[in-house]
């Protein structure tokens, strides 16, 4: 999920330099929804795996 955010930011970064405004806004703004999805998915993984190993 990070390498969808990193494809993202890149995209946004492409479309700015080549000017193409709202393809990279909306980019960057995905890039970011993406990020803080793939960060509350991994501390809740972690949380959970780390709450979970000693019950079986």
């Amino acid at each position: 999920m990070f390498g969808w955010a990193i494809f993202f930011l890149l995209l946004a970064l492409v479309a700015a330099f080549l000017g193409f405004g709202g393809i990279a806004d909306l980019s960057a703004d995905f890039a970011v929804i993406i990020l803080i999805v793939a960060l509350v998915l991994a501390v809740v993984t972690g949380v959970l795996g780390w709450r979970g190993r000693g019950r079986m």
